[in-house]
């Protein structure tokens, strides 16, 4: 086997020989490269075939969403609704008529005082009627309707201007828009109770207000000092 036999040169022989083997290993080489796919794949199929995919199971809700409700899932209590009654409205006065009698609302009242008088002394005062509608109107201005008084810081009444010297007369005016009518007055400086029922005396120092009123009709405080 070694030495080879035969009319050719041994060289020949040899080279044969080795073609042989190369094509020997490659017809067992691309065997055994097909019996090793073959396996490979049915061991992968069986593997795809028989171990289904088995499903991974579900989080749930993250942790903090556990142990602290989301703001969609709050119920809102819902206020329930307002039975308090509407405020009832005040109707508007009506309007004042040409001509006719002046209502409370169409006149304003004003006193009018020097600001400060002495002790004892006598003190010029004036009651100061206006119409404030914008047509004429009548009104009673009887001296019996017309009143001031004197009070003091607490609210005590220390002077009535009907008190001691009541007046009366009958004086209805026609009054024109805007137009005023004044009533002076003079106050003596002395208390005084209805129906003079108490000795007078002098109204002590200290501030004090003056207040009018034409019949139901009543005016703003005028301040008073007395010094």
């Amino acid at each position: 086997m070694l030495h080879p036999v035969g009319p050719l040169p041994a060289a020949v022989y040899w080279r044969r020989r080795l073609l042989v083997l190369t094509l020997l290993l490659a017809v067992l080489g691309g065997g055994g490269w097909l019996l090793v796919s073959l396996v490979t794949g049915s061991g992968t199929s069986a593997a795809a075939g028989g171990s289904p995919t088995t499903p991974e199971p579900d989080a749930g809700p993250p942790a903090l969403d556990r142990v602290v409700p989301s703001l969609a899932g709050v119920q809102t209590p819902t206020p329930a609704p307002s039975t308090t009654p509407p405020a009832p409205q005040t109707p508007a006065p009506p309007a004042q008529e040409a001509g006719a009698a002046c209502a409370d609302g169409s006149i304003a009242l004003e006193v009018r005082t020097p600001g400060e008088a002495p002790s004892g002394a006598a003190v010029s005062l004036e009651l100061v009627v206006t119409n404030t509608a914008a047509v004429p109107c009548t009104r009673a201005l009887d001296a019996q309707l017309q009143e001031m008084v004197l009070v003091d810081g607490a609210g005590a009444r220390l002077w009535g201007s009907n008190d001691c010297q009541p007046a009366s007369s009958s004086d209805t005016r026609t009054l024109q828009p805007g137009e005023q009518v004044v009533f002076p007055l003079t106050w003596t400086g002395l208390t005084s109770e209805p129906a003079c029922a108490a000795p007078r005396v002098p109204v002590a120092p200290g501030d004090y207000v003056v207040r009018a009123r034409l019949d139901a009709k009543t005016s703003p405080d005028a301040p008073l000092r007395i010094r």
